[in-house]
């Protein structure tokens, strides 16, 4: 990425694009113009979530790594559907397809929780807060479906209370990181 280039992205992300004009009919005039109360459009709401996953699934990753036993659960389900060694063979395309995850659930969560119209402050309280719930249904999910169901995996107490802590640690990394974006829009 040259020096200009990155430059572009970071005033991107830390000045999003202006407010949509005031017109009598508001509601409307967003429409046209695609942005949202916050100012921001689609393209910086899937920005900001892409970019807030792939924070949040490093940081969850920094967590998890020293802290498990394992490598995250996309080992066994790449070892199960896709290729046809042992999960442990995999490591480098268990952390690209975990990252990848990471990177489309915040995705999701911005298109979710767009933090409209808030002040910065109660935005990014109010994202990380959501975060967390995020973040948390994400760990329930995960270990009730993924794990169980569909990896066949009866993790020990100490494996599922470090996947459950670092789905709260990817969801409130995520929370904050996509509200303190749409808190600067204001």
């Amino acid at each position: 990425m040259t020096a200009s280039t990155f430059e572009r992205v970071r005033r991107q992300l830390s000045t999003p694009g202006e407010p949509s004009p005031a017109t009598d009919d508001g509601d409307d005039a967003d429409r046209r113009t695609g942005r949202s109360a916050s100012g921001a459009t689609i393209r910086d709401v899937i920005t900001y979530g892409s970019l807030g996953g792939l924070v949040a699934t490093l940081s969850m990753t920094v967590f998890r790594l020293p802290t498990s036993k394992s490598l995250p659960p996309t080992a066994k389900f790449w070892a199960k559907f896709v290729g046809s060694g042992d999960p442990e063979d995999y490591p480098i395309t268990a952390l690209v397809l975990h990252l990848l995850y990471g990177v489309a659930g915040g995705v999701v969560y911005a298109l979710l929780t767009p933090g409209e119209g808030d002040p910065e402050a109660a935005a990014e309280a109010k994202s990380a807060l959501l975060g967390t719930a995020f973040g948390t249904a994400l760990s329930v999910f995960g270990s009730r479906v993924m794990l169980v169901q569909v990896l066949g995996v009866d993790p020990d107490r100490d494996e599922l209370l470090v996947f459950h802590i670092s789905h709260v640690v990817y969801g409130l990394t995520l929370g904050t990181w996509v509200g303190s974006r749409f808190g600067r829009s204001q």
